[in-house]
């Protein structure tokens, strides 16, 4: 895989979940993949100190199906959000997998209030005969300690 496979992989993510086409975001993902938010800033683990989201494929999809719910008042309206992805960088490469940085800026649009979050991102890619997928993505979120008054958006 080269480097523009990677680019285009994850300006494909970013322009799904800023569209709401959560299903097709879950598509790009392996059966055995995880999607983190660690609370802490350097946290190593999510076993022994709370994460603001730590899911494996299967409540990565029980959280998308919460969110498409048309009873999930939590959740209405929908955020509108815009991602920016910057700063791109293949870090390592096993022949298998590429672990891939980058730089998140987001604006969400919700109930009237916009926010901006901002994070660092890894992303562990693995090569299938489908093209890349993501095995692991990690969000550290800059203000991840702060309060943060409810995510109810995909990063």
């Amino acid at each position: 895989m080269s480097r523009p496979d990677v680019d285009q992989l994850l300006v494909r993510e970013a322009w799904l979940l800023d569209h709401q086409r959560l299903d097709e975001w879950l598509g790009l993902f392996t059966d055995d993949a995880v999607y983190w938010v660690p609370l802490q800033m350097d946290q190593a683990e999510p076993f022994t100190t709370a994460s603001l989201i730590y899911d494996d494929r299967r409540l990565l999809e029980i959280r998308v199906r919460q969110t498409q719910h048309p009873r999930a008042h939590a959740r209405v309206p929908a955020p509108r959000t815009v991602h920016q992805v910057t700063n791109v960088q293949v870090v390592a490469d096993d022949g298998r997998e590429l672990t891939v940085t980058s730089s998140l800026v987001m604006i969400e649009y919700r109930k009237e209030r916009q926010r901006v979050w901002g994070g660092l991102v890894e992303h562990r890619l693995r090569r299938t005969d489908a093209g890349l997928r993501i095995a692991a993505k990690r969000v550290d979120l800059v203000n991840s300690e702060s309060e943060l008054c409810g995510i109810a958006c995909l990063f």
